[in-house]
């Protein structure tokens, strides 16, 4: 059997026993320690399995990005894996040799940037002469990229034909127009343009990737590894990286909050009207975190058992879906309340959207409603963690907003506690139903006589990056 095939039934296998013994877990034992290099380690240990997933993570995200190079974060992390130099009398290795090393493991090592961060992911067997190879691999790739110019000037003309062609799409556009709209000046806001790519070169990349170091790393480990295994795990992995002093990386600013509505339509050639409704919203460290997420649940993140599916999809067939979310990160994330209906409903369904938040802001939610809420989010919990992917998610979330320890086992109390006041204070807080931004894209503008057009729009274009990052509770 091949060492391919050994990886694949242990993954399968993952998944079928964690279901079954899952529910036995009193709790979820979490370790943290530093290393003398200054990087956090978050680690669970889950025996069973020979299996070990590694998640590092470095405050090298979108929001570092410098204004007239959106998207350097992105495609740094995606060039890491485009080569390795040739250093301690090791070969170099091209983008496809590379590939094939990992292959050859039955292994994987990812990069990708978010809004927020730059992360790595490793997952490995644990047979020690398996585990040994992939992550001196591993920290090959993360301390020794090659940043091979050739490549990038392949890539680069991909990304901008992807571009290209995502500005084809209403949705592309609803999406740029209203991130730009809610976050004005902030980095959540930027927009990665033929334009940024073209200013970008290796050596930005490599000045950017500097920022990489064992220092500030957030490490989570999860798997059929002990402690001091996780440790050399996590030494080994980071050992490539220089080893300089930290400084501290300059503040980012805060989102700024809206002062007043905004109506932004944008025609288009389209079937269907894109709808978005938001405005900033909050950081994931505030201390209305539970409350928001359950009344966004009522809201419009419950599916067909939210108010607004009730109000505007099922009372008046104005869409197939509608829903909302919050999108809490280091800085505040959006609000969106988004839908898809026919041009010549838009003006209704955006009036009846509008209502709904502002009855909800207003009233909040009735007992039953908090009832039905809280039964199928604390039902569902174990779904959450049912493998070691989604462990590591939340591990991760834990290590970077810096969450305590018992932060899964307290989960579903934090949700049972929340009442109906306490949504109703925390959206009133949190949302201005006349303060948010409006985007609707395709729709004929005639219909909606108070909306105004969209001023001297900047060319479309589409992140070329990973947006969200994590998932579980959060």
């Amino acid at each position: 059997m091949s060492l391919q095939q050994v990886f694949a039934r242990c993954a399968a296998a993952a998944l079928v026993a964690a279901t079954f013994t899952l529910p036995a877990w009193a709790a979820l034992p979490i370790q943290k320690w530093q290393q003398p290099s200054g990087a956090q380690v978050w680690f669970v240990e889950v025996p069973g399995l020979p299996i070990v997933d590694v998640q590092i993570d470095f405050d090298a995200g979108e929001r570092r990005d410098p204004s007239d190079k959106s998207g350097l974060a992105d495609v740094t992390a995606s060039m890491t894996a485009k080569g390795l130099e040739a250093r301690n009398g090791q070969p170099p290795l091209d983008e496809n040799q590379l590939g094939e090393a990992w292959a050859d493991l039955g292994a994987g090592f990812g990069a990708s940037a978010g809004q927020d961060r730059m992360s790595f992911t490793l997952r490995s067997l644990t047979y020690p002469e398996l585990l040994q190879k992939a992550v001196a691999l591993g920290a090959r790739q993360l301390g020794e990229p090659a940043f091979p110019d050739n490549v990038w000037q392949r890539d680069r003309q991909r990304m901008i034909a992807s571009i290209r062609e995502a500005n084809t799409k209403p949705g592309t556009i609803a999406a740029r127009t209203f991130n730009q709209a809610v976050y004005g000046t902030h980095p959540y806001g930027y927009d990665t343009t033929e334009e940024s790519l073209g200013r970008i070169s290796v050596q930005d990349m490599r000045n950017f990737y500097r920022t990489v170091q064992p220092c500030r790393a957030k490490v989570s480990v999860v798997g059929a590894v002990n402690r001091a295994q996780a440790d050399q795990i996590v030494t080994s992995l980071l050992s490539r990286l220089p080893a300089a002093a930290c400084q501290p990386l300059p503040p980012v600013p805060e989102v700024a909050p809206l002062s007043a509505s905004a109506e932004r339509n944008v025609p288009f050639a389209s079937a269907q009207a894109h709808v978005l409704i938001g405005q900033p919203g909050y950081k994931r460290s505030d201390p209305d975190y539970f409350p928001l997420l359950v009344g966004n649940y009522i809201l419009g993140g419950g599916g067909f058992v939210s108010r607004l599916v009730e109000e505007v999809r099922h009372k008046r067939g104005l869409s197939y879906s509608v829903y909302s979310y919050f999108a809490p990160a280091m800085h505040a994330g959006a609000f969106i309340l988004g839908l898809q209906t026919r041009p010549d409903q838009a003006a209704q369904a955006v009036q009846v959207s509008r209502d709904v938040v502002r009855r909800f802001v207003a009233e909040g939610p009735t007992e039953a409603e908090l009832k039905a809420a809280k039964d199928f989010m604390i039902g569902g919990f174990a779904l959450r963690i049912d493998s070691n992917r989604k462990l590591l998610d939340n591990l991760a979330n834990i290590a970077w907003y810096d969450l305590p320890l018992d932060y899964l086992d307290t989960w579903t109390r934090q949700v049972e506690k929340v009442t109906a006041a306490d949504i109703r204070a925390a959206f009133a807080r949190k949302l201005q139903p006349d303060r948010m931004v409006t985007v609707v894209v395709g729709a004929d503008v005639a219909a909606a006589p108070d909306s105004k057009p969209f001023p001297d729009a900047p060319p479309l274009s589409i992140l070329t990056g990973v947006g969200v990052q994590a998932g579980g509770p959060g």
